[in-house]
């Protein structure tokens, strides 16, 4: 009531400034319906709903009776209401106030009652006119100005009567055969009921089966536990006592003490016989306790490395722990057509496809502070786009095949890495620095060739004195004036020579108004200057970058904290190239868009409006990756 108050707020008018809510929540399925401009004034009273919910009101106001509005004080309960008075009387009030042979005595009245809004239906659409025909294209009650010349003008209609007729009709048969079949609905219901009691006893002993089977494991890991703790107990006494024996050995080295002590002691004897006898057993000591120190090496070891417990495998075996005959294979992901990009698309393969009723779709973000719990999403097919994830996180998703009420276990875990920053839509610009005679571009805008022809070979000819043709640049029709955007593409494999980054609107306008048919070889366009003098520039922030990409590599620029190795600077080139831009933190980074790697970052200078740009030179074709949506799941599909 809360909603409908909030949508039917008085003083909300058709031509008022403020936006009328226009949509509202099924009280069904709780999804929002489209009310269109009229908003809840479009929809038609429901008059028999209003009669039934009145009667239930009158049955809970038995107990509280309703005044006559007339009587003098105190008031009686009253017996009617007056419609047509819109007033509640008992019996003496009704009789004066609507005496026999006048206009009053036609009035209609009903039991006890405070809703006196009149019966009349009206036309949403002519809010004057009353609802008197009945379209049966569009099953619902019109007026005659809708049939006229409103939506409703070249569709069949019927009288009210001859509708209400035939609609009663439907209903009173359909109704009395509902009432025909009681006896099944009963029956029906019965063995729902033992259905239900059959479960829940089948539920509990599956519980205690599985409890059973879960202690038996309890059990041996326990059992495990014992003895390998009384094992590495066992092994560190006997290396506490081999250490404390030696510390004891050697304690004894130690002046006044032990053998130190009484090879002191032995040196005080005069008599040389005496000596000589305790002297010889007495220096064999003192050499065995000299070489001991000169190669000291403990008793024992510290270190428990031979009793750690590897428990990788079963660990791995006790994850995929599951039901012993579910009767349906486990699903497998498809890691090479499942991507993330601004949704994420998952794909699966089944072997008995056939014989699964449906799928259900698990999937988390990854935390590793916080276990979160897994979203559950309902699949009829093998595959589903899954929307409003968060940037910069790892997702694990993972699926299972059901079939009636049997589950199979899930499948692996597929780890999706989303962008950092949100999905950045454009096309290529086809009028900015379009030059069609070395390029082609698509209907769609979104991917571009270039076309090694004659033009070509003709500014070849220059060659030979010290020159070569130029880069031709095509760039995004969307700028970027504030906030993160990621964009992502693929080149070709054939391709010879291309750049992509970002560009300022003043320095595309630089390159694009003074276009140069020959360069020099030493003049690079991506960098600004002269490329002998690189080294010069690496902390200057550019109103540009520009990466090359081509012959199948990925080449990263010179900077002063990486190696300038030509091996070091060169990878393979990655499917698909992504491009992240933060704006407001003036940085550009080059990430593998598969992976989620990022490759190269550098500073740039974002003092204007930036644009996604792109060069091509000789053979070469760009494709900018599509948005996942559910369209672009129906037409893979398709395909």
């Amino acid at each position: 009531m809360d909603k409908i108050d909030r949508i039917n707020r008085p003083g909300w008018k058709r031509s008022s400034l403020t936006p009328r809510t226009t949509t509202f929540p099924c009280p069904g399925c709780e999804h929002d319906v489209d009310l269109g401009e009229r908003g809840i004034n479009g929809l038609f009273r429901n008059f028999t709903l209003e009669t039934i919910v009145e009667r239930y009101r009158q049955a809970a106001r038995a107990a509280t009776a309703i005044m006559c509005d007339l009587c003098k004080p105190p008031p009686q309960e009253s017996t009617k209401s007056c419609m047509d008075c819109s007033a509640s009387y008992c019996n003496e009030c009704f009789k004066i106030y609507h005496p026999w042979g006048t206009v009053k005595a036609q009035h209609e009245y009903v039991g006890p009652t405070t809703n006196f809004r009149p019966k009349i239906l009206m036309c949403p659409e002519h809010e004057t006119e009353r609802i008197n025909m009945y379209c049966e294209l569009c099953r619902r009650p019109v007026c005659h100005l809708c049939k006229l010349g409103g939506n409703h003008s070249n569709h069949r209609v019927t009288t009210m009567s001859s509708a209400y007729k035939t609609l009663k009709e439907k209903l009173s048969k359909d109704i009395d055969y509902l009432i025909g079949k009681e006896s099944q609905v009963k029956s029906q219901i019965s063995e729902l009921n033992l259905l239900m009691k059959e479960t829940e006893c089948n539920g509990e002993r599956a519980k205690e089966e599985a409890i059973t089977h879960f202690e038996k494991l309890f059990e041996i890991l326990e059992e495990r536990k014992s003895s390998v703790l009384k094992a590495i107990d066992a092994s560190k006494k006997l290396r506490l006592d081999k250490f404390q024996t030696q510390m004891e050995e050697y304690q004894g080295l130690l002046e006044n003490n032990g053998l130190v002590g009484y090879a002191q002691e032995v040196l005080k004897e005069t008599d040389q016989s005496c000596f000589v006898q305790t002297a010889k057993q007495l220096h064999l000591r003192i050499q065995k306790a000299t070489e001991s120190l000169k190669s000291f090496r403990p008793a024992a070891q510290t270190s428990f490395e031979d009793y750690v417990v590897n428990t990788s495998k079963q660990t791995e075996l006790l994850g995929e722990l599951s039901f012993f005959c579910s009767g349906i294979d486990v699903p497998e992901i498809n890691e090479e057509q499942s991507k993330v990009y601004n949704n994420a698309l998952i794909n699966w393969h089944h072997p008995e496809k056939e014989n699964a009723d449906s799928y259900v779709l698990e999937y988390r973000k990854i935390n590793r502070d916080d276990e979160m719990s897994w979203n559950e999403i309902q699949v009829c097919g093998t595959s589903k786009v899954v929307s409003d994830l968060e940037n910069n996180c790892n997702y694990a998703f993972r699926v299972r095949a059901y079939r009636g009420s049997i589950c199979s276990p899930c499948s692996r875990e597929l780890i999706l890495h989303t962008p950092p920053a949100p999905v950045f839509s454009f096309l290529f610009d086809e009028k900015c620095g379009y030059n069609n005679e070395h390029l082609l571009l698509n209907l769609k805008r979104d991917r571009v060739e270039s076309r090694a022809g004659f033009n070509l070979l003709l500014a070849a000819e220059r060659i030979h004195v010290g020159y070569y043709t130029s880069l031709d640049y095509i760039i995004g029709d969307v700028g970027i004036t504030k906030g993160k955007h990621f964009w992502a593409f693929r080149v070709e494999p054939y391709s010879y020579l291309v750049k992509a980054g970002v560009a300022s609107s003043d320095k595309l306008q630089e390159w694009l108004r003074s276009p140069r048919d020959a360069v020099s070889p030493r003049y690079e366009q991506d960098s600004g200057h002269d490329s002998g003098s690189e080294d010069a520039s690496f902390d200057s922030s550019q109103p540009f970058t520009l990466v090359t990409i081509g012959m199948k590599k990925f080449f990263i620029p010179k900077s002063p904290t990486s190696s300038n190795e030509p091996e070091s600077r060169v990878l393979p080139m990655p499917a698909s190239i992504g491009v992240f831009l933060d704006y407001d933190k003036g940085r550009v980074s080059f990430y593998d868009a598969d992976h989620m790697k990022c490759l190269y970052e550098r500073q740039v200078d974002c003092a204007h409006t930036m644009y996604p740009a792109f060069a091509l030179m000789g053979s070469g074709g760009i494709q900018l990756e599509e948005p996942i949506t559910a369209k672009y799941l129906e037409y893979h599909e398709d395909m």
